[in-house]
């Protein structure tokens, strides 16, 4: 059994949209990155901005350290 909605109603709407998509995913060929692909992209700057982040932690903490904080004035009463 075959449900007909209106196109102008909003559940038509949305299955006419679903159903144009899927027919346009069907019909494509092969294109563009897979899931996998974006994974092991995304997998691979997130790597990359952790060291980024590790290496400029380091710089800054090295650099705190090596401040030279004199005692208060008064001998810290």
């Amino acid at each position: 059994m075959k449900l007909n909605f209106s196109p102008s109603a909003p559940l038509g709407w949305l299955l006419l949209s679903l159903q144009v998509h899927t027919e346009r995913a069907r019909r494509a060929p092969e294109r563009g990155a897979s899931a996998i692909e974006f994974v092991i992209i995304t997998a691979i700057l997130v790597a990359l901005a952790a060291a980024v982040g590790v290496v400029i932690y380091n710089l800054v903490t090295d650099e705190a350290e090596s401040i030279d904080i004199p005692d208060a004035p008064g001998g810290g009463l």
